[in-house]
């Protein structure tokens, strides 16, 4: 288990954490619907609008390679959303199997059209699979939007279905500023802390995968 930054290559995206303060308990109800309104509608209530725009395909080449993945080989992207990170990683990489699971039925009707079929409906908390099905498994701001307990069970299963052959990255914070700027913006996370906090989670959990957080930083 070791921290690594498979998302140093994702864009980031600007956030005016003024607008989302303004009616913050009403969108984080919205949000934790995890529907239209979550990825398609206003910036206040979550994503936006979640389009493909191949933003995924730099974070695709560093997971390939960090895996040392191959054709054939099986991954599960849990949290998946639309597929995004599906689709980009089977491009890159002709012949690999990749799947994916999330808990939102308006992300998977909307998928992108490629992965139709490969993505499933579900809770981190009990994987649809066999222990030791997955080369690899990828978990990407997901698990922290569930209660403590559950990461724990997340976190198990993971290790469940690929056994030290994993990456999750979670909701951090490092400091009292961060943590305000944090909880500021956050609308879906049940479940973080401080990096040390995370470590004690993972410890817990017997999980032997890679890891790092998001910590958000405001210009």
């Amino acid at each position: 288990m070791s921290e690594k930054n498979l998302l140093s290559r994702y864009p980031q995206s600007k956030r005016i954490i003024k607008n989302r303060i303004k009616n913050k308990e009403s969108a984080r109800e919205v949000a934790l619907k995890f529907g239209k309104e979550y990825f398609d509608g206003d910036r206040e209530q979550g994503y936006g609008g979640y389009y493909y725009d191949g933003r995924w395909l730099p974070i695709a080449k560093d997971i390939i390679q960090h895996f040392n993945l191959k054709p054939g080989d099986r991954v599960l992207d849990i949290g998946c959303a639309k597929g995004f990170l599906v689709h980009d990683l089977m491009r890159t990489l002709p012949g690999l199997e990749v799947y994916g699971l999330d808990i939102s039925e308006y992300a998977l009707f909307n998928a992108h059209p490629d992965v139709i079929g490969r993505l499933h409906l579900g809770n981190a908390t009990k994987l649809p699979f066999p222990d030791n099905s997955f080369m690899a498994v990828i978990s990407i701001n997901t698990i922290h939007n569930l209660e403590r307990i559950d990461c724990i069970a997340a976190l198990g299963e993971i290790e469940r279905v690929a056994p030290g052959r994993s990456y999750v990255q979670v909701d951090a914070y490092r400091n009292i500023s961060e943590k305000k700027i944090f909880e500021d913006w956050m609308l879906t996370a049940k479940t973080y802390g401080t990096p040390n906090d995370w470590n004690k989670i993972f410890k817990e959990a017997g999980f032997n995968g890679d890891y790092y957080w998001t910590i958000l930083e405001v210009d």
